[in-house]
């Protein structure tokens, strides 16, 4: 099976090289990596490149006109890997704070699921011990917020450590995904729970990243509130598909 992690990237030169290493060191059978790249000021593009040459094309990049953001940096990058023969079809942020030993217990639960999530808020699952107790709350209640007011059964519905089978992710109707914030992943969870996906949560050690700066601001946390309510009435004719699970 061809497992193929996409990492959408905006000034990660630092992490990304390390995170390559380190996910090629996994047992796991053909595995590739695709890089949405944003343009980065710091390079990152070009490291990808120079890491596809060393890794004999296993590292692939797409390279974007500017910062688009994160929901269509995936969206594109799920279409390429689909196009491309992937199988299976993770994603993951490039700063370590998803942990990559998780990775292969995720996969294996596609032998069974429709899709699997690394999962902060499963008996098991925690985030970074150095937050302090208002961000950790406010992380929760974010997360809490979103699940209520859709009414999903899925744990951790802002998690952007997920894997998906190439049929999950081919049923969506990815051209109607229109969140480009981190609430992308709440409208990612909602419509394959629409679809009547089948899920698995593995729970994960949420960590800070190591290095570099973290992409979350307040405009980002403004369009998630909003954004979720919107949600709640796009998606009312999608029904569970007789093809899921």
């Amino acid at each position: 099976m061809k497992t193929t992690i996409v990492i959408p990237t905006y000034n990660e030169a630092e992490n990304l090289p390390k995170l390559v290493t380190a996910l090629f060191e996994l047992p796991l059978a053909d595995l590739n990596l695709l890089v949405v790249d944003d343009n980065s000021p710091d390079g990152t593009g070009q490291i990808a490149e120079e890491l596809g040459q060393k890794t004999s094309g296993r590292v692939q990049v797409v390279h974007r006109a500017g910062k688009l953001g994160l929901g269509t940096a995936y969206i594109q990058g799920f279409r390429y890997a689909i196009e491309h023969g992937a199988d299976y079809i993770g994603q993951m942020d490039a700063d370590f704070s998803h942990p990559i030993d998780k990775i292969i217990p995720m996969v294996e639960g596609l032998k069974e699921f429709d899709f699997v999530i690394g999962s902060r808020y499963v008996p098991g699952g925690s985030l970074d011990e150095r937050w302090p107790l208002w961000r950790k709350a406010l992380s929760g209640w974010g997360n809490f917020y979103a699940r209520t007011i859709l009414g999903m059964k899925i744990r951790d519905v802002t998690g952007g450590f997920k894997v998906w089978r190439r049929a999950t992710l081919s049923s969506m109707p990815l051209d109607r995904v229109r969140s480009n914030g981190y609430v992308f992943q709440v409208e990612m969870s909602y419509v394959a729970s629409r679809l009547g996906f089948r899920h698995k949560e593995i729970p994960i050690y949420f960590a800070d990243r190591r290095w570099g700066q973290s992409k979350m601001n307040f405009r980002i946390q403004v369009e998630a509130a909003l954004r979720v309510w919107q949600l709640a009435g796009m998606y009312q004719d999608l029904q569970p598909l007789q093809t899921a699970g």
